[in-house]
């Protein structure tokens, strides 16, 4: 690693972050992980191997869950001895209040926000730990693998347009996709009706789509750039004193982005639930 003639900055970067089917504890070790034989379905070949972001996608469910039970159990003890919730319990219920009420109830309304705000606290949670999961030793993010963001946004697609076929009725539903546009009537406004239903379907598909680029695109940027940075250590590795400069220095940047990478974790969090709720929203409240 010294030899920054034979170091690869790039090499380094897409090793850290690209998916695998083993777990990478250098200089520890490395566990590989099972492989299965391809599933094949005519054309299709299903890979059902687990890999590296499927092991840390169990790790952050499984950590969520911890999460919400430990919550519960602090929460239940505290009122049953007539106190507010305290430390991590209280912490908790703070933000599960505030994703319930600022984010859910606020964007899809008080009738329908109740009911859909579970799964905007379960999407946010998750995403939060999931995020957080690619700045610990050995760590990586699987919503920095864009089939992870693609599934959650796809779920999100199927909620926003069963609850909306469930709340508009058939009828309704269909007028999402064949609007009547004001002021037109007989022909004409069937022919603008069906003119539009093409750019009205990919406006439903863009909305999940920009959910998955959104948070893939910046979980993958930070690893990208705190790599990057840490590249240059190795790089420059061969300078004799200078290089203990450089290596404080390059040390000293990538701090102050991993405390970056934190604020960005939550904010990915939330941004992915809250526009996950405005899409419901909108959908809920269609004419």
């Amino acid at each position: 690693m010294s030899d920054g003639a034979n170091f690869s900055i790039a090499e380094m970067v897409f090793h850290h972050t690209s998916d695998a089917h083993e777990l990478d504890f250098l200089p520890l070790g490395v566990i590989h992980l099972p492989r299965f034989e391809p599933i094949h379905l005519g054309p299709l070949v299903v890979d059902l191997s687990p890999t590296k972001h499927v092991v840390f996608l169990l790790l952050a469910a499984i950590i969520t869950i911890g999460m919400f039970t430990i919550a519960k159990n602090g929460i239940q003890r505290a009122r049953a001895a007539g106190k507010a919730p305290s430390g991590f319990a209280g912490i908790m219920e703070a933000f599960a209040l505030f994703v319930r009420n600022e984010i859910a109830i606020a964007n899809i309304g008080h009738e329908m926000g109740p009911r859909y705000a579970p799964l905007v606290m379960a999407l946010f949670f998750f995403i939060l730990v999931c995020n957080l999961l690619g700045l610990v030793p050995w760590g990586a993010s699987p919503t920095g693998n864009l089939a992870v963001t693609g599934g959650l946004a796809f779920m999100v697609l199927l909620v926003i347009e069963i609850g909306g076929m469930m709340k508009l009725g058939f009828k309704g539903y269909m007028g999402t996709i064949f609007p009547h546009v004001e002021g037109l009537s007989g022909a004409g406004a069937l022919a603008m009706s069906i003119g539009m239903a093409p750019i009205e379907v990919l406006s439903k598909l863009v909305k999940p789509f920009a959910l998955a680029v959104r948070l893939f695109g910046n979980m993958t940027a930070g690893h990208f750039v705190i790599l990057s940075l840490f590249g240059i250590v190795f790089l420059f590795g061969n300078l004799g004193i200078w290089s203990y400069g450089i290596g404080i220095v390059t040390a000293t940047v990538v701090t102050g982005i991993m405390f970056l990478e934190l604020i960005v974790a939550l904010l990915q969090a939330y941004v992915f639930a809250l526009l996950s709720s405005v899409f419901i929203g909108l959908m809920q409240h269609e004419h």
